[in-house]
């Protein structure tokens, strides 16, 4: 764990591509060790090709070397494994009451490419976990509705991606020229979900995206 900590800290200082200069006194106040206890860590980190350092007089620089690097990136990658699977909780709140009417416009695209009739509405979440609303959609493949042109206006493209919330179907929907910033999530679904689900705003919710 004392390690690992390190190494996050080393990283967090800048130690990724160039040496940067440590003092042994900072790193142990950081880590709740001595001096010592990190001057040998950095000793052990460097035979396991970890770490580089270099001791210049009274000065001390070190860089995380290829094999460290290559540890905290499937450190990530297993900790974003875990945590972004694709569940999103947030908490409801009002919208800006644009969205029957754009609902209304792209409804015959609903119902062509995800399969339902769209009640005339959406629901406006704000995204408690994880960060924003694109971490739990990375990787996913989104369903493109395509745009078109509408009485002499042009509505853009949307991706949609499916979600569950209990039993009920939905999609997350993200117009090519969003006005929301990235914690919030609208969703359309073939119900009124304030009703099917008894929310209001400030309630907690739970949304599960469909892979695949």
């Amino acid at each position: 764990m004392k390690r690992l900590k390190l190494l996050v800290t080393l990283a967090k200082k800048g130690a990724i591509g160039e040496k940067v200069k440590i003092t042994l006194r900072e790193l142990a106040d950081e880590l709740g060790i001595s001096p010592q206890s990190v001057l040998r860590l950095l000793d052990e980190m460097e035979k396991e090709g970890l770490v580089s350092k270099e001791v210049l007089g009274r000065k001390t620089y070190v860089e995380i070397d290829h094999e460290g690097l290559a540890f905290l990136e499937s450190l990530c990658d297993a900790i974003s494994e875990a945590l972004y699977n694709g569940v999103i909780i947030g908490e409801v709140i009002s919208g800006i009451g644009e969205g029957a009417y754009y609902v209304k416009q792209y409804a015959h695209l609903i119902r062509e490419y995800l399969g339902f009739d769209p009640y005339l509405g959406t629901l406006n979440i704000r995204v408690l976990f994880p960060k924003t609303v694109f971490d739990a959609l990375c990787g996913v493949r989104p369903v493109v509705l395509p745009g078109f042109t509408k009485d002499g206006r042009t509505f853009g493209d949307v991706k949609a991606y499916r979600i569950r919330i209990n039993d009920i179907e939905g999609a997350i929907v993200v117009p090519s020229r969003t006005v929301h910033p990235p914690r919030i999530a609208e969703i359309i679904a073939p119900v009124y979900l304030r009703e099917a689900l008894n929310l209001k705003d400030g309630s907690r919710i739970t949304l599960r995206v469909v892979k695949g």
